[in-house]
């Protein structure tokens, strides 16, 4: 059994770093080691490389109407404001 000593906060606040290849190697190694064992983290890792790759594709998608504003308010509902 593996003992995953890194918590999802921390793997998200390093997500960047780890992308780049610019994250310690001791870090580097928890983070797979959890990655390993908690999808939900692998998801965010997959979805943030999704996301750059789409920004960095340069094409521009239109957004269908009202999209701006159905975002925000479900945001501000999530996050209480």
């Amino acid at each position: 059994m593996i003992t995953v000593d890194i918590s999802c906060v921390e793997v998200w606040r390093e997500l960047s770093n780890y992308i780049d290849e610019d994250v310690e190697p001791a870090i580097r190694q928890r983070m797979e080691e959890h990655f390993s064992v908690c999808k939900h983290c692998v998801a965010v890792l997959d979805g943030t490389r999704n996301v750059i790759r789409l920004v960095g594709d340069g094409r521009v998608f239109d957004m269908p109407a009202g999209f701006s504003e159905r975002l925000k308010a479900s945001l501000a509902r999530k996050l209480g404001g």
